[in-house]
């Protein structure tokens, strides 16, 4: 959506290109004072006589018609902004100088207008304003307002740290020390790596995903990539690191076929 009058830009500023061309050379200004008082006499001796161009009337006639019409202007000076063309994503999202702010998921794949100016981000379907947000600097940040997300992406906002650890707690002892582990520290970060933990119980159910949390802990990887992986090769029915030492201490414990008397070994 270009600015209201962009399509009249040249016309209008090309007053300043008569003033300069017309007013300011071979002019000398003792300060502001004296060069207000030198326009102002070439405005009513010159300038506001002449046949103006697209309106072949004098200037000055024109505005004393117009001038009853003239209203102040407004209290609040108008912002300087920018405009950009923006196409909202299937996340509900739309991105401008590397920051995020949603947008009606039923816009999804639609190309809007947005208006940034120095404090905030107005988006628009033509010219009906569809969401307003502060405006945002740092590259990667992301301004969300829950009513724009679809009915899915919004139930898995709601999961929150708490609902993940009922969840866990659930699943098993294994999962839920993990995820306790991983919200020790930095929580709203890893809060997307434990509702994904979690959501494997859908595909592997909560026996494997459990098995393979146990697994992760006892290699001390506590990430959602490993869980995953355990699951995905199937890792999860592999004994554990201490399964596997029980598994061999008869070898160790005189039981095993080949084992010799120690004290056979001992003999000179």
């Amino acid at each position: 959506m270009p600015a209201p009058g962009a399509k009249k830009k040249g016309r209008v500023e090309s007053g300043i290109k008569y003033i300069k061309r017309n007013f300011l050379p071979l002019r000398d200004f003792r300060d502001i004072t004296d060069a207000n008082r030198q326009l102002q006499q070439w405005i009513v001796e010159e300038a506001g006589n002449r046949v103006h161009g697209s309106t072949y009337e004098q200037p000055l006639s024109r505005f004393a018609t117009e001038k009853d019409y003239l209203q102040p202007l407004p209290d609040c000076p108008p912002e300087p902004a920018t405009w950009a063309r923006v196409k909202v994503h299937r996340d509900a999202h739309v991105q401008f100088e590397k920051c995020l702010y949603s947008a009606p998921f039923r816009l999804m794949k639609q190309t809007l207008w947005l208006k940034a100016t120095p404090a905030t981000v107005r988006i628009y379907r033509d010219h009906e304003l569809v969401a307003t947000h502060p405006r945002l600097f740092k590259p990667g940040s992301r301004s969300t307002i829950d009513d724009h997300l679809p009915p899915q992406a919004l139930a898995y906002k709601m999961r929150d740290p708490q609902w993940c650890l009922k969840q866990a707690k659930g699943i098993g002892s294994a999962c839920h020390a993990l995820v306790q582990r991983l919200f020790a520290d930095k929580v709203m970060e890893n809060l997307r790596a434990v509702q994904g933990i979690v959501g494997l119980k859908q595909k592997y159910g909560a026996l494997r995903l459990e098995a393979a949390c146990q697994r992760a802990l006892d290699f001390d990887n506590p990430r959602y990539g490993t869980v995953k992986t355990i699951l995905s090769k199937g890792l999860d029915g592999l004994p554990t690191p201490e399964q596997a030492f029980d598994s061999l201490a008869d070898s160790y414990t005189g039981n095993g076929r080949f084992c010799r008397p120690t004290h056979t070994l001992l003999k000179h």
